[in-house]
């Protein structure tokens, strides 16, 4: 039985900012994470080509800047090191390999008890928190549709987080399924290293340029929501011209209030959209079924494929684990409450990175987290 004052769920960008913050305030903590090591997401499960989508200042995490000669779109590779200076910066020992079973909250002693089993010795571990912070991330287990006959595809068939390049696909058909960032990224890099591509594009979706997003994000600090929209979707018409004849629609909301709504983001163009208008990349419209190597759509054509592609997203898992967390995560673990009040449940449950708004909204979560931790023990000592 291990008492401590907080555990961290998750060794992600969202365990390591919370962790950062507490530090900052001299507060105790343990962070556990599932992985071998930390931002696994990051580290493991992202494609070779894989910028951050947002422009640096929107992507840093608390106390800590990037380098001044830091490129304005940060690559994997040097996010990666980011991250492993701010563990050093702010010497963060997680437990890796530690996975949570369940935690309940005890009315009686006022704590939290957190089942847990350190995955290399196959032993049980129990602790005792007095406040607990869910920062196991919205990209924990893998997000697979379910299609009829999938399963008799004799191909290569994967989900986004195992794709690493378009090299191995080259002259091969393959098709990708999910048009969010990742799908529409994936499906530039398997045409660019020549795969015959298809992509799979069913709800309307904003493209933006990666400068667009920057203004539409510094603008709305300071101007109404509804007209940094009007100026974006003005703009990516200008850039973009009619999408509709390729098969890309708008959606009616505006991306930036759309994103605040729903957490849904606009597409980032890396160039897909010019390879759609050669018809290099060809867009198709929902799946009805899968025979073997044929892929039937609901419009009635059917397409042979080698390989495809899931950039489907992914669950949060934190709902399987985490009991009397209501006040806090549906039972679909999603958020119970309206950003910006998502953070905080009840009993001294919190929670980091689950807002679908990225890593600027993390850096305000785990400050937002902090700051209550250190209020609440104040109080306590006060």
């Amino acid at each position: 039985m291990e008492e401590v004052g907080v555990l961290i769920v998750g060794a992600g960008p969202a365990g390591l900012a919370t962790a950062a913050c507490l530090t900052q305030f001299s507060i105790p903590y343990v962070i556990v994470g599932r992985e071998s090591c930390s931002a696994s997401l990051w580290r493991n499960r992202a494609y070779d080509r894989l910028k951050l989508h947002l422009a640096k200042e929107f992507c840093e995490l608390p106390h800590m800047s990037y380098p001044a000669d830091a490129p304005t779109y940060i690559p994997k590779t040097l996010f990666v090191k980011y991250l492993d200076d701010y563990i050093e910066r702010f010497n963060i020992q997680p437990k890796y390999l530690t996975s949570v079973d369940s935690s309940t909250y005890d009315n009686d002693k006022k704590c939290w008890s957190i089942v847990a089993h350190d995955m290399a010795g196959c032993t049980a571990i129990n602790f005792i928190a007095k406040f607990l912070v869910v920062a196991s991330g919205e990209n924990s287990a893998e997000n697979i549709p379910v299609i009829p006959g999938l399963q008799s595809f004799p191909g290569e068939a994967m989900h986004s987080s195992r794709y690493k390049s378009g090299k191995s696909f080259s002259g091969k058909s393959v098709l990708v399924i999910g048009s969010g960032n990742s799908g529409m990224e994936i499906a530039y890099d398997l045409a660019t290293h020549g795969a015959n591509t298809s992509i799979v594009i069913r709800s309307p979706i904003h493209v933006m340029t990666k400068a667009l997003i920057r203004l539409g994000m510094t603008l709305a600090h300071r101007v109404p929501l509804n007209l940094v929209d009007n100026l974006l979707v003005a703009a990516a018409k200008f850039v973009f011209g009619d999408l509709s004849r390729h098969g890309i629609t708008m959606p009616k909301v505006g991306p930036m209030i759309l994103k605040s709504k729903t957490g849904r983001s606009a597409v980032i163009d890396v160039g897909t959209v010019g390879l759609i208008k050669q018809g290099i990349i060809q867009v198709q419209g929902s799946i009805s079924k899968i025979m073997g190597n044929v892929v039937k759509f609901q419009c009635g054509k059917e397409i042979s494929f080698d390989a495809i592609v899931f950039a489907t997203g992914y669950k949060s898992t934190a709902n399987r684990w985490l009991k009397n967390g209501e006040s806090m995560l549906n039972d679909n673990g999603l958020l119970a409450k309206e950003y910006p009040n998502h953070w905080k449940g009840e009993n001294r449950l919190y929670c980091a990175g689950l807002a679908r708004r990225g890593l600027a909204s993390i850096a305000v979560d785990a400050k937002n987290i902090a700051n209550d931790i250190k209020s609440v023990i104040d109080s306590m000592s006060g």
